[in-house]
């Protein structure tokens, strides 16, 4: 056997973290991004909202206060801490074993106060219903799942969004950054830097 045939193919990378994601999830203030896992764990983010969406619009549908005031709990532990229920509960104790997908990393006060939002959303979404205003309750109900259904498609989280208006957007994650890197030229070493005057890219 030749040398040649006794090397191994280098396995393949995977692929980058697209600028868009990266940027939205910073938004949201989610660490680690930078890790060379963040590609696999990035969709995952995606999960809670999802499910929140899908919880608040079977309550909705019901016209069931007890259904969606079940639901303020778990986003305010959202809140409360950096990483939701939905997250530590359902990602990491049955999905993750099956799919042997990494664990998220946490997240910051951007998505905090999205869960917070939630909270006092569901909260007056239910009271309505227990009051006997079934359109407020419905509205308020299709609301708040429209705006669970953003991040849980588009990563973009609109409360995060407005916190950073207010207070300034975490490193990376200012919306209208551009989104592709400058040009640049890898080294040997693999380190970017820009490329020189009058090359060829």
């Amino acid at each position: 056997m030749t040398a040649a045939a006794q090397v191994t193919p280098a396995p393949p990378r995977a692929a980058p973290l697209p600028p868009t994601t990266r940027r939205r999830l910073a938004m949201q203030g989610v660490k680690g991004l930078d890790a060379p896992e963040a590609p696999a764990f990035a969709p995952w983010f995606r999960f809670a909202p999802a499910l929140c969406a899908a919880w608040t619009a079977v309550g909705t549908a019901l016209r069931s206060p007890a259904l969606l005031w079940a639901l303020v709990p778990v986003a305010a532990l959202g809140a409360a801490r950096t990483r939701h229920p939905f997250e530590t509960l359902v990602y990491d104790r049955l999905l993750r074993p099956w799919l042997r997908t990494p664990a998220l990393p946490p997240y910051g006060t951007p998505r905090r106060i999205a869960c917070a939002t939630a909270a006092v959303w569901l909260t007056g979404n239910g009271l309505a219903f227990h009051r006997g205003r079934p359109r407020l309750g419905t509205g308020l109900g299709l609301g708040l799942v429209a705006a669970a259904l953003v991040p849980a498609t588009t990563d973009f989280c609109i409360p995060s969004f407005v916190y950073g208006l207010v207070t300034g957007f975490p490193a990376g994650g200012c919306p209208w950054e551009p989104a592709s890197e400058p040009a640049s030229s890898r080294t040997a070493a693999g380190v970017s830097r820009p490329a020189p005057p009058g090359a060829v890219i």
